[in-house]
């Protein structure tokens, strides 16, 4: 079996939840520890990070996989979804696997995948779990797919538990609170393993600290030398160490500033409680460079990525109200005579809240499209939605119009963008996805 042929087993056999959304839902860990037993527990062999959260938690990944890279260690980094290839999910350095990897895995596995019929998310897993331990890496910063308590990468006890914040999303598998989506998330938090958690919100809160205090990292207060839970962003101390250690960042969304801290301060407990007995040195000079080459080390793209210049074209995976409330605001900070939006999202979301978010001037113009995912909305649907966020026209409202074929919406904006102005696409990691490969085509 090759590459094409086992991704297209992996697809046809147990498609993706990006593609059929919550059928490829398999909640609980059973037949994830059928796989780590079949395979011999490759999980119990990786030293790692995990990480959780609605928004930022792919940014942070990558955040702490760039600055350990930069202190010399071999670092897996497993994140999903991917926006071209499925190999994105699975790096060393910065590296993908390599496609023969993935079609000896599925080759060597077959019949045990056939039997129990893992999701597709699950089978990715183990062959990143897999794959690691075989490759002997130092550590591993893994991202969680959705949720926490029952995601398929909560079989592994880590080094560190990073939750970055919780917003209302995937509300039909983890709760239609905030507190009852944190105490899924909370679920990554293991017994006396030391836990940052990155925004505070007052209807979480104390979620994070009585899922603290059963796994005794609470301590008698957050100021104790026993407690072993941080705030990120309480961490004002931290903060101005931050900008001293790491003054620059690629990441240019202004919503890395909080993936930023809580990176930094996961760092800083990884150094001082769990590096502190194994030889591993997190350096200033490692931050320092971790933060400034995140894009390079790590392969991480599509977060306020400039795909091309004359006219700009920006895109950026933000797909909610969490995470489009930032792209809104940079797009409104955008100085060009004129911004062209292609726009498309999928039908799981909050969509009329992102609606009312993004900048209604007549200076922007959006084109809504169909990212190519059964979950899509029809760019006919986007344009209703539009339209009834915004249902009294004033002397400077923006254009809007459906074109479903996110190709055609992107040559569009460009014919009628002039080098001067700037293309925005965005709203869905798979419109991204697509628009890298265009892009590139164009």
């Amino acid at each position: 079996m090759n590459y094409n042929e086992a991704v297209e087993y992996l697809y046809n056999s147990r498609p993706p939840f990006h593609i059929v959304g919550s059928t490829a839902y398999k909640p609980g860990l059973d037949n994830m520890l059928r796989l780590m037993a079949h395979m011999g527990n490759p999980h119990e062999r990786l030293q790692a990070v995990h990480v959780a959260g609605t928004n930022g938690k792919g940014s942070t990944c990558h955040l702490i996989a760039s600055v350990l890279q930069a202190a010399g260690l071999k670092v897996g980094l497993y994140t999903s979804p991917h926006l071209v290839s499925l190999t994105e999910r699975i790096r060393i350095n910065g590296l993908p696997v390599p496609e023969q990897e993935v079609a000896d895995f599925v080759t060597r596995h077959q019949a045990f995948l056939d039997e129990i019929q893992p999701s597709f998310f699950e089978t990715v897993t183990a062959l990143a779990f897999g794959y690691f331990a075989a490759q002997q890496v130092d550590i591993a910063v893994i991202e969680t797919g959705l949720g926490g308590r029952l995601d398929s990468t909560n079989v592994i006890t880590p080094l560190l538990s990073v939750i970055t914040n919780i917003g209302m999303d995937h509300t039909e598998f983890l709760g239609s609170t905030l507190p009852r989506i944190a105490r899924e998330k909370a679920g990554i938090i293991k017994p006396n393993i030391p836990c940052v958690i990155g925004e505070t919100h007052p209807q979480t809160m104390n979620t994070f600290l009585d899922r603290a205090r059963e796994c005794g990292i609470l301590g008698q207060g957050l100021e104790t030398t026993d407690c072993r839970i941080w705030f990120a962003d309480q961490c004002g101390y931290m903060r101005r160490r931050r900008l001293r250690e790491a003054p620059e960042c690629d990441l240019k969304g202004l919503y890395q500033e909080q993936n930023m801290q809580t990176a930094f301060v996961a760092l800083q407990v990884l150094r001082n409680y769990s590096f502190a007995n194994n030889g591993h040195h997190i350096s200033r000079q490692a931050i320092s460079d971790g933060f400034a080459h995140v894009s390079a080390r790590t392969g991480l793209r599509g977060r306020w990525e400039t795909l091309r210049t004359e006219p700009l074209i920006i895109c950026d995976t933000g797909h909610n109200s969490h995470g489009i409330q930032y792209v809104a605001r940079q797009l409104k900070e955008l100085t060009h005579p004129h911004v062209w939006i292609v726009f498309g999202m999928v039908s799981d979301k909050d969509t009329e809240v992102v609606m009312r978010l993004l900048p209604a001037k007549n200076r922007y113009s959006y084109i809504f499209t169909t990212p190519n995912s059964k979950r899509a909305r029809s760019a006919q649907q986007m344009l209703d939605l539009w339209n009834s966020a915004h249902p009294s026209p004033v002397t400077d409202a923006p254009s809007a119009t459906a074109i479903d074929k996110p190709e055609e919406a992107i040559r569009y904006a460009l014919t009628h963008a002039s080098p001067e102005d700037a293309v925005f696409i965005g709203g869905s990691n798979y419109l991204v996805g697509e628009a890298i490969q265009i892009i590139q085509q164009i």
